[in-house]
């Protein structure tokens, strides 16, 4: 039953938004329909923004207002290493750390042939011409999924005739998991990824 088309609609465009189901949707709804029109015009106006502002760096791909970004700017990030990663929240991530401290290249996506989405597809070739530089050393921190695990496989093969240290970030059991509650593969992969103390 609908008790508003307004309502509905934007519902409905919230809903688009990922990890956003219908539920949820129609309660933010509800909630910005309850929320002081200046609330909601602060939103608006940040969303107009968002899209007017944002950019690609010209030189890691992640998205910035100023071209280059802060982080390709810095004199204080190691140049010789260069992270690759998957979408531009993996960015945020690593950098929630502080332990990485070198450079990064952003895909936009990773190749999938079963949805049609090949090495032309992402930002592949932005990333071979950052390569004949000072970098000496790759880390592949993409997911590790099939798609994934098949555009580190990929892009192994390109990197490697020239002679960069490759290697990807380690992969097992979250910190706070339960050994008896993880997967065959993820244990695989821990036991596969083990250190020596």
């Amino acid at each position: 039953m609908q008790t508003s088309e307004t309502l509905e609609k934007v519902a409905e465009e919230l809903a688009r938004l990922p990890s956003i189901g219908r539920k949820t949707a129609h309660r933010i709804a509800m909630f910005l329909a309850k929320s002081p029109a200046e609330d909601v015009i602060s939103l608006s106006n940040s969303l107009l923004q968002l899209k007017d502002k944002i950019r690609l760096c010209s030189i890691c791909c992640n998205i910035t207002e100023e071209d280059p970004c802060s982080i390709c700017r810095s004199e204080k990030r190691n140049k010789t290493s260069l992270c690759i990663v998957e979408e531009p929240g993996d960015v945020f991530a690593i950098e929630k750390t502080n332990e990485f401290r070198g450079m990064y290249h952003v895909l936009h996506g990773i190749i999938s042939p079963l949805d049609g989405i090949g090495p032309e597809d992402i930002k592949v070739k932005e990333l071979l011409m950052r390569l004949g530089g000072n970098i000496e050393e790759i880390i592949l921190a993409l997911n590790p999924s099939v798609e994934g695990e098949y555009t580190i496989t990929y892009l192994s093969k390109l990197i490697k005739p020239l002679n960069i240290k490759i290697s990807r970030i380690a992969r097992g059991i979250p910190v706070g998991t339960d050994i008896e509650f993880a997967d065959e593969i993820t244990i695989a992969k821990a036991i596969e990824g083990r250190i020596t103390l």
